[in-house]
């Protein structure tokens, strides 16, 4: 089995699209299935986890959630002033921003616009600009300003509606940081890294920092600083798939938050991209009979980033999946290799 997959993410590195990929495999027990890299990345290898840094995020506001400090049904109007609040979800000229929730932000129900992928006032998006390289950076106000340019196309909490936006998770951030008087940064590195001895993840912030492997759009490197460094608790870790397994597998396992809290979070799916939904502060990849061949291919439960980084739990096969593709322009291509590793695991 290893030998088929160390050929399998070799085959894939084909330096027009791909150029590199980190994979690692443990199951429960922490027997290691695989533990390899292919092309320019190693097994070591530092690298952006993207929006897989929302998990983390999740991980905190469900522990605040368990001491008490907070509800899933508190209005975002607890935390923050009017001046925040107004024009977040207008739908239909209506003004909904006071019925926004926790819960709402979690599983990007809050119908609030993305800032990041959505199209601002230039007809285009900051992510396509970056993309281009038009590195610059942001600050909560802009994502703010930004976003209330935006039109919402749902009500909070509308049935069956979900909306993937950045911009949830950026408040989300500030709330854990108003809760513990305590920089997003700070709260990571003491409550998950230093906690589980990630001594190689660190949210991105200083400058230059060249430690993690640069990002791909096609066949272009991609260096954007002052972005990564903005994108803060919405997308701005760095980690490796070795301190990635150490997360995913204590996140699962109840180390965070009472077992009891998935119950809830592993329910009410969304469609947010195809094939990927969304419930509360959870990413589930499952593939539809039509596009397997009707070949049984197990959920996946954590999440992924627009880089191809992924951290994710296969609850079928009891086995935990890190790593990442390390190109932004067709993040797919992870889902398909991990469609492909799991085909070869029993």
């Amino acid at each position: 089995m290893e030998n088929k997959i160390n050929k399998l993410i070799q085959k894939l590195v084909n330096n027009k699209t791909i150029f590199g990929v980190v994979l690692r495999i443990e199951r429960a027990d922490g027997e290691v299935l695989f533990d390899g890299a292919a092309g320019e990345l190693r097994k070591d290898s530092q690298y952006f986890i993207a929006s897989t840094t929302k998990l983390y995020t999740v991980a905190i506001i469900m522990k605040l959630r368990a001491e008490g400090k907070l509800n899933l049904d508190d209005k975002i109007s607890k935390f923050f002033g009017p001046e925040v609040v107004q024009r977040l979800n207008v739908y239909k000229g209506v003004d909904y921003s006071d019925q926004i929730t926790i819960q709402h932000l979690l599983s990007h129900t809050s119908g609030i616009p993305d800032y990041f992928g959505g199209k601002n006032t230039k007809g285009t998006s900051l992510e396509k600009e970056l993309t281009e390289g038009k590195d610059r950076a942001w600050g909560l106000e802009d994502v703010l300003k930004a976003t209330k340019t935006m039109q919402s196309t749902f009500k909070p909490g509308q049935k069956g509606k979900a909306l993937y936006s950045d911009t949830n998770f950026q408040l989300l951030g500030r709330i854990i940081e108003q809760i513990r008087s305590n920089t997003i940064e700070n709260v990571f590195r003491h409550e998950i890294f230093e906690l589980f001895g990630m001594k190689d993840t660190y949210m991105y912030t200083a400058e230059p920092d060249q430690k993690p492997a640069a990002m791909y759009f096609m066949d272009k490197r991609l260096f954007i600083p002052q972005a990564m460094k903005s994108t803060r608790a919405d997308g701005g870790i760095v980690s490796t798939s070795y301190d990635s397994m150490s997360f995913i597998k204590n996140f699962f396992s109840g180390r965070f938050f009472p077992k009891s809290y998935f119950e809830q979070m592993m329910t009410d799916y969304r469609n947010v991209m195809f094939p990927l939904q969304y419930g509360t502060g959870l990413m589930r990849f499952k593939l539809p009979g039509l596009m397997t061949g009707f070949r049984d291919i197990p959920e996946l439960l954590g999440h992924s980033g627009l880089s191809g980084a992924f951290e994710y739990y296969c609850p079928a096969k009891g086995i935990y999946l890190t790593g990442t593709v390390n190109q932004i322009s067709n993040p797919s291509i992870s889902y398909r290799m991990l469609v492909m590793v799991l085909s070869l695991i029993k």
